[in-house]
């Protein structure tokens, strides 16, 4: 890894056949579901920083600006958009590689080739990208799970489905597919986030995602403090949520079509909404509620 001018090693540590996982602040990450949730494997997994990608060349600091913060009092610090590696020594027969970072403005297939550079020198024997999407699910529910890959004996193995979405994608979709033209073995999981939220962070979402990820890398974690969020935090939103009458009454039609929803997967199979499609149609259902009371 000497030969990427961009990766900045902090320490060497010696893994067993890690698993690699990753989450990215920005376009992928619905009330910071996803970042959220890699955060609480480095804590609970107790994980250290080894390494970090230098942002000089992928981000534009007038999107992505730097902050500046005051140590003791007195001295300025600037902070950079991090992409930090940790690693965590698991009680399993392999260990694990987190990687926490900001979807890059810049120069994506050259941040990516770092990134599968990197998985390919420490061995990883297999990549696990986060995401968490806005969709049309209430916040009631059991937080949907999605798990894709293209491999599929992978797919057979963990009980996953080829992905079937068309569209944008972010830096999460770009790097599935560098790792998987270097031949590394990879699962994407998504966590549906109630579009009707503004919330962030969203534990109830992380929480879902902690635990699929403990479930595909078969490592126990302790979840008992993200779990208590969780709860509060579905407590806190049912009760802004009766507080108005007409949303509702939409989350109860979101209920009863989450309940009606066919097996053909998490999100009910088909395309993915856009944010102006389930805008749409929060309006559409407010307007009709408004006509049919005579308003």
């Amino acid at each position: 890894m000497d030969d990427i001018p961009e990766l900045i090693r902090h320490r060497d540590v010696h893994l067993r056949t890690p698993v690699l996982i990753a989450a990215f602040r920005g376009w992928n990450d619905a009330g910071d579901a996803a970042s959220f949730a890699a955060q609480h494997l480095v804590r609970t997994w107790s994980a250290e920083r080894v390494a970090s990608i230098d942002p000089e060349d992928f981000y534009d600091f007038q999107a992505v600006r730097p902050h500046v913060e005051l140590v003791d009092g007195l001295t300025r610090r600037i902070s950079w958009p991090a992409n930090d590696v940790y690693a965590a020594r698991l009680s399993g027969p392999r260990d694990a590689l987190i990687l926490i970072g900001t979807e890059p403005n810049l120069h994506w297939r050259r941040f990516c080739s770092i990134v599968t550079s990197f998985a390919e020198a420490s061995d990883a024997a297999l990549a696990i990208t986060l995401g968490a999407l806005l969709a049309d699910v209430p916040h009631s529910i059991a937080t949907p799970v999605t798990g894709t890959a293209g491999d599929e004996q992978l797919i057979a193995e963990l009980e996953l489905e080829r992905s079937r979405y068309e569209g944008p994608t972010g830096i999460v979709g770009v790097l599935q597919d560098a790792l998987a033209s270097h031949g590394v073995r990879s699962v994407s999981l998504w966590a549906a986030v109630p579009h009707y939220l503004a919330v962030s962070p969203d534990p109830k979402a992380a929480l879902a995602l902690v635990r699929r990820t403990a479930a595909v890398v078969g490592e126990p974690v302790d979840t008992s403090d993200l779990q208590r969020a969780a709860e509060a935090y579905e407590a806190r939103v049912s009760d802004i949520v009766a507080q108005d009458e007409d949303v509702a009454a939409y989350v109860r039609m979101l209920e009863e079509r989450a309940a009606a929803r066919s097996e053909t997967g998490p999100l009910g199979g088909g395309p993915i909404p856009s944010g102006e499609a389930l805008a749409a149609e929060l309006e559409r259902f407010l307007r009709e509620r408004s006509e049919g009371d005579g308003a």
